[in-house]
């Protein structure tokens, strides 16, 4: 009998635990995320605009970057947008300390940490910044931003504005 009642406790449990696991944020929502997050910055820094475009909303997104500036106007971008920001750029970041989490059905928060080098063929610089994203899952059934926010993390503040900073 013993030995039944343990047999029932081991089913019952690979039963619900996995359900427990995602049920505290450890899910599917979350890795995908994570997995976009890595596409979207291994894309800015092959330069590839098209890919860039397609994880941001196509119905835009709220940004705020770390020169400084104030918020941005909600806007979406497209592939040519990313076209004209990416042209003669150079960069190589990584993300550090990536955490997400799903905080209502649909909608990820994520926050990690940018570091490398920036800018163009003539001139690299070092670059660290902390990041923070909202993420939705669209209609499409695809994650994608819907809030980027930047704070300057240090090197002494050597962030260089951009004349497309400035661009609405």
């Amino acid at each position: 009998m013993k030995l039944f009642q343990l047999c029932a406790a081991l089913v019952i449990g690979a039963l619900l635990l996995p359900g427990i696991a995602r049920a505290d944020g450890h899910g599917g929502a979350e890795d995908a995320v994570a997995a976009a997050i890595g596409e979207y910055w291994a894309a800015r820094n092959a330069g590839d605009h098209k890919a860039v475009a397609n994880l941001e909303s196509p119905a835009g997104i709220y940004g705020t970057n770390s020169d400084g500036s104030f918020h941005k106007p909600f806007a979406a971008s497209s592939a040519d947008d990313w076209k004209r920001n990416m042209a003669g750029q150079k960069n190589n970041t990584q993300l550090f300390y990536l955490e997400v989490a799903e905080i209502a059905d649909g909608v990820v928060y994520a926050r990690y940490y940018m570091e490398g080098m920036v800018g163009d063929a003539s001139e690299q610089y070092p670059y660290r910044t902390r990041v923070t994203n909202v993420w939705t899952l669209e209609d499409d059934g695809q994650w994608r931003i819907k809030a980027m926010h930047f704070s300057g993390a240090g090197f002494g503040g050597t962030h260089r504005t951009q004349n497309t900073d400035f661009e609405d």
